[in-house]
């Protein structure tokens, strides 16, 4: 018989090693625990348990594999035996000193398997951690000034500078922390099975944010990069890493007009100077989850959408068939919607409403 312990689904669900090599330790609970430095949930790596004595989450190493990974407890063992590369070496034989039926296990590497997208709790509370380590250099921070932004602005919205270094130690001691990095994009396992965070070029770090303000993900602003400037910081394709998705960003409260732009820096410029509520999409062909909160404002009482995506849709084809994409849905969600046009001098809203701020006209 297989067997898989504890131990062996550590790195696989992203939850914090033993201290020191205890055997029984004490993680925050992922159901009760609210603030990630409580730590309810007991792990017991000698019987191979879990328990929570506040609500009394607990189970063997199936049900925790199946709780962090998503994978039905039914079919978690066989999930994990594959994920694993776990397989037999063979059975003992005649005049061996191991019992004819015993099994020796060969552990492999791990397979390269992405982890499925974590709630968006986790994922606030790991980024949160994540920027507050962090530090904005000089220039960056320069460059969000010379966008119309004020130090404070700066500050609240956690804007920081991609590090180019110490990926690995920023990930262990946020695990040491207690923040899950499972199912976390742009965290992923290294060949000798630690978690490191994905390593970008040097840029800005901006959080795109849910409606309640919540860190859905990263997007980075590239520096010395013309085309591709913005991309999101995602562990597609790494061991154990996950897909950044196109998330929606919302800032200021509903309105009766909201504007729609793209990306979650431009929507905070414009939001910022005019005081308008401005979604924000990744890019105008990246529509997915925009329904979802345009139901969500409507519900607020929002009837109308001003679009305002940079003035080169006008001549890009590729961007214009976005356009009429986006155009369906919003006849489809059932608001009404209009474009607002300004001085083509300046490619997108929030170049001209910065020009408007400094001229005293806004």
């Amino acid at each position: 018989m297989v067997e898989i312990h504890i131990t062996d689904i550590i790195p696989l669900i992203g939850i914090p090693d033993p201290p020191n090599g205890k055997p029984v330790y004490n993680i925050p609970c992922p159901c009760c625990d609210d603030n990630p430095k409580k730590k309810h949930l007991n792990i017991n790596l000698n019987k191979d348990v879990f328990c929570c004595p506040r609500c009394h989450f607990s189970g063997g190493v199936f049900d925790l594999y199946s709780y962090y990974s998503g994978v039905d407890r039914k079919y978690a063992r066989e999930a994990l035996i594959e994920r694993l590369g776990l397989k037999d070496t063979g059975y003992g034989y005649e005049g061996s000193k191991e019992p004819r039926n015993r099994r020796t296990i060969t552990r492999p590497i791990l397979q390269d398997i992405e982890l499925p997208l974590t709630d968006i709790d986790a994922r606030h509370e790991t980024y949160a951690a994540l920027l507050g380590k962090l530090s904005l250099a000089s220039d960056h921070r320069e460059n969000l000034l010379s966008r119309g932004l004020t130090e404070e602005q700066i500050a609240v919205n956690g804007y920081k500078t991609m590090p180019v270094v110490g990926f690995s130690a920023i990930a262990k001691q946020l695990q040491s922390e207690g923040y899950y990095l499972g199912g976390v994009p742009g965290f992923y396992h290294r060949k000798d099975g630690s978690w490191t965070l994905v390593q970008e070029r040097r840029g800005i770090l901006i959080p795109a944010r849910s409606r309640d303000g919540k860190i859905q993900g990263l997007q980075i602003r590239l520096d010395k990069v013309q085309k591709g400037k913005f991309r999101w910081i995602s562990s597609i394709g790494k061991q154990d890493g996950c897909k950044a998705e196109g998330w929606t960003h919302l800032v200021g409260n509903p309105t009766q007009t909201v504007l729609l732009t793209e990306g979650p820096l431009k929507a905070d410029v414009i939001h910022y100077i005019t005081g308008k509520t401005v979604i924000a999409v990744p890019g105008v062909n990246s529509l997915k989850h925009l329904k979802e909160t345009l139901e969500y404002v409507q519900s607020q009482g929002t009837t109308k959408i001003m679009t305002c995506f940079d003035m080169d849709y006008l001549k890009n084809p590729h961007v214009r068939d976005g356009y009429y994409n986006l155009a369906n849905m919003l006849t489809e969600v059932g608001i009404e919607y209009g474009t607002y046009l300004w001085d083509p001098n300046f490619k997108g809203l929030d170049d001209y409403v910065w020009h408007c701020r400094k001229q005293g006209t806004i």
